[in-house]
């Protein structure tokens, strides 16, 4: 079984490694052609849809993961289906578990927003340019976007085109709160206004107004997160359980039995993913659209 699965695993890196390579060599000399609605719904899953960076990396992982679990599934059961199942559950079980986390970083980072935005203020009221007062910022800003903004800084610095930094900043830390004080530092800059002060105070506000309510709104989907971490693991448990008693999942080898498994997995599933639907608010659209990765030059 060792040396079977060694086998499938090398034939598929080198099946990958061969379609990469035609592709390659396809795509340098062919006229670049209009994606199928079916890869950009495969590129819109293997980025993510509106994420910051680090958010995008860890999605990939997980979905590499979940490929790999699902074809050393496949191979020990020798039932497509509990392969599937299997991939599914490695991205979808910490993303059931983790439920609520997602919000309380989102009122952390629009927190920290609030806050560097003030610091930003106070800084530009001393009379000094806003490169300089977003580099200076770097030394008090708020461990929530310390990482993205030392890195605004430090593309200024290496003399990137202001906007085209700050536009990164956006797509970094990916959050509405932090898109509209984007669009007033862009503003400013094409702009020179005087009023940049007052601007970033009233998103300050806003921002800090925004985190106590959704503070207040958090604390009362405490029980309806409760439910879905104990249903996700009720669920990991007796699903793993019953796959260790071949008894149980003989039946389930035929194809009739691989039809049951499927309307059984979609039916969990489904509801699993409705219920945690509801613990969580309305997700709020970006200001400012992410950015396609590139690199920008200074």
């Amino acid at each position: 079984m060792n040396l079977q699965l060694i086998a499938v695993v090398g034939g598929m890196l080198a099946t990958g490694g061969a379609v990469l390579g035609v592709s390659a060599v396809v795509g340098t000399t062919r006229p670049p052609a209009a994606p199928s609605p079916v890869r950009r719904w495969l590129v819109r899953q293997w980025h993510g849809d509106g994420r910051g960076r680090r958010q995008r990396r860890t999605r990939q992982t997980l979905l590499v993961a979940a490929a790999v679990a699902g074809a050393v599934g496949w191979l020990t059961t020798g039932m497509p289906i509990a392969g599937a199942l299997v991939a599914v559950a490695v991205p979808g079980t910490p993303w059931l578990l983790a439920v609520g986390r997602a919000e309380q970083r989102t009122i952390a980072r629009i927190e920290a927003v609030g806050e560097w935005t003030r610091r930003l203020k106070d800084i530009c009221g001393t009379g000094v340019g806003l490169q300089q007062a977003i580099v200076a910022s770097t030394a008090t800003c708020p461990s929530g976007i310390s990482a993205e903004v030392a890195t605004l800084a430090a593309r200024l610095q290496a003399g990137w085109h202001a906007p085209a930094a700050l536009r990164m900043l956006a797509d970094d830390i990916a959050d509405p709160v932090c898109d509209q004080v984007v669009a007033a530092l862009m503003l400013h800059l094409s702009d020179r206004g005087e009023d940049l002060g007052e601007v970033l105070t009233a998103i300050a506000a806003a921002s800090a107004a925004e985190v106590a309510t959704r503070r207040e709104v958090d604390a009362k989907r405490t029980q309806p997160r409760f439910a879905v971490r104990f249903l996700t693991g009720m669920t990991v448990l007796t699903v793993g359980y019953a796959a260790t008693r071949p008894d149980y999942m003989r039946p389930y080898a035929t194809t009739t039995g691989q039809m049951i498994m499927f309307g059984l997995g979609a039916v969990f599933v489904g509801l699993l993913v409705w219920v945690r639907s509801m613990s969580l608010p309305p997700r709020v659209p970006r200001l400012l659209a992410a950015a396609p990765d590139q690199e920008v030059s200074p």
